[in-house]
């Protein structure tokens, strides 16, 4: 099931403080509303009661797709820096609900299931986007490794990202945002033959796709953030 519990939130704006609900575990199966609002981005917004400013609380929640094949913990973007520590923590949660830990049961679910660890609102919903597109997470993870080499341009800097946004027949959007403020960058689209080129050559790919997937947290900023000082 889904499972919110009541907080509170204060408006970046007036600095009002409101009671909020917030996430704590999402059931896209029993809710496929909720899957739908986390992919037009308006999950967890709710509008300040005193000036009308939207207020979004930082993702902290495990989501289930059972239809996608998915199980995803969204994490706070200002915590990307301890993701060893994170990845460490979120392993042992769902090897107790879905893995070594778990029933016979769950664990038959929980090979059904890709666990993955994601930090910001922008990195949960791309999961979220390719699962339900029915792209390799992994090898797009690849691709923008592959597009920071073809685009001398990149706004590529701390704190800078690359998201999918859209999946086209044709092509694929991309944004670069600034993951502390989510103020989109540049926007561009490449062509989804770059992406199956990829897929094709597998050997070429084989080491930095290796690296890539050294865990739950499967995200190209793994090969050049740190993590070790929180990894004990």
């Amino acid at each position: 099931m889904s499972l919110f519990t009541t907080t509170t939130i204060q408006c970046g704006d007036c600095e009002t403080v409101t009671d909020f609900e917030a996430a704590g575990s999402v059931n896209a199966d029993r809710r496929p509303d909720l899957r739908a609002t986390i992919l037009d981005d308006s999950f967890q917004v709710v509008a300040c009661p005193s000036c009308g400013a939207a207020m979004r609380l930082e993702p902290l929640f495990n989501y289930l797709d059972m239809e996608l094949g998915l199980w995803l913990a969204a994490y706070p973007a200002r915590r990307i820096g301890e993701y060893l520590a994170v990845e460490k923590e979120v392993r042992a949660l769902f090897d107790q609900s879905y893995g070594a830990g778990a029933t016979a049961s769950a664990q038959e679910v929980g090979g059904a299931l890709r666990p993955r660890l994601a930090f910001g609102w922008p990195a949960t919903r791309e999961k979220l986007l390719l699962a339900q597109a029915g792209l390799n997470d992994t090898s797009v993870e690849l691709l923008k490794l592959d597009l920071m080499r073809r685009l001398p341009d990149a706004p590529f800097q701390p704190g800078v990202e690359l998201r999918l946004v859209d999946v086209g027949e044709d092509a694929l959007t991309f944004i670069w945002l600034d993951n502390d403020t989510e103020e989109v960058l540049q926007e561009f689209e490449v062509d989804r033959a770059l992406l199956q080129d990829i897929e094709s050559n597998a050997d070429a790919w084989a080491d930095v796709r290796a690296a890539v997937t050294g865990g739950m947290f499967v995200d190209m900023q793994r090969l050049y953030l740190d993590g070790a000082e929180d990894a004990a």
